[in-house]
């Protein structure tokens, strides 16, 4: 029934999607993230999680093309608490509980870079929402290899330009995160938040 019940939410239109997936409380994220306090990157009004955390986004603006597609979506924009690059962090080391990021590291021309920053800032988690290849527009591209993201990463490759650099699958994402030594201790696929996507939880701790 689940694999049914996902189909069906799929077909529904954008913005119901969105809604269906505010009115239920996000389980993995409370079981994992909940009582702990830490950041969210590139939080959106549309995509709330059932977390404590600041939200940080590179922009300040709230006339951006993303804050005008949270304002279609839920009426309202999401506020910014802290402008920085998702990627290079002004925090301390080992200062927060966990970073989220739900549709956000595809964006990054250097992925492995923004995980591994992640890990810099987190003690606990990562926990990341990453949309499917198979399930969003970017269906007809082919995955994204590690390899060519570790070149990347190994160059310092980079770019000012906002699209989605990487695709991936499920396994394909698990295997970027063995290759770069991160402990992955639980996937969702599809995600039970809107459904385009996979979840990845990653443990930072050894005790986790």
């Amino acid at each position: 029934m689940g694999a049914i019940r996902n189909r069906a939410v799929a077909l529904l239109p954008l913005r119901l999607r969105w809604w269906l997936g505010q009115r239920r409380e996000y389980e993995l994220a409370a079981r994992y993230l909940g009582g702990l306090s830490g950041v969210e990157i590139g939080g959106s009004a549309h995509n709330r999680f059932p977390v404590d955390a600041i939200n940080i986004d590179r922009y300040a603006q709230m006339d951006t093309i993303y804050k005008d597609e949270e304002r279609r979506l839920a009426g309202t924009a999401l506020a910014v608490d802290l402008v920085a690059p998702g990627d290079d962090l002004p925090l301390e080391d080992n200062s927060v509980d966990f970073v989220l990021a739900s549709h956000v590291i595809e964006h990054f021309p250097d992925p492995i870079k923004a995980l591994l920053e992640w890990k810099r800032v987190a003690t606990d988690y990562i926990f990341l929402v990453v949309p499917h290849r198979d399930r969003t527009f970017d269906s007809d591209r082919e995955l994204t290899p590690v390899d060519e993201l570790l070149q990347r990463h190994a160059s310092g490759f980079g770019s000012d330009e906002d699209r989605h650099w990487s695709v991936w699958s499920c396994e394909s994402f698990v295997e970027l995160c063995q290759r770069i030594g991160l402990n992955v201790v639980e996937t969702e696929d599809p995600d039970k938040k809107v459904g385009n996507g996979f979840a990845v939880v990653i443990a930072v701790s050894a005790e986790r």
